[in-house]
């Protein structure tokens, strides 16, 4: 049995959203790897899914997070 328990890190005003619960929580209650955040508002938090799906399309669109095509367009022979 553990003498201390270990406390989340986050502060009063902070708000997180759970993967593992999914649900918006302020402090935090769940440990750093369940959660999105911290978050200035509720509401923020309410939409860290569809936050995340936006970035992800973005990143996934970019080119400059893609290795060249490895067609013959690449000048060398």
């Amino acid at each position: 049995m553990a003498l201390f328990k270990k406390r989340t890190v986050g502060k009063p005003g902070e708000w997180f959203y759970c993967l593992r619960h999914q649900k918006v929580e302020e402090g935090p209650d769940c440990p750093a790897k369940d959660r999105f955040g911290p978050y200035a508002t509720r509401q923020e938090a309410e939409h860290a899914m569809r936050t995340a799906r936006e970035r992800n399309l973005e990143w996934e669109n970019d080119p400059r997070w893609h290795d060249p095509s490895k067609g013959g367009d690449s000048g060398q022979s």
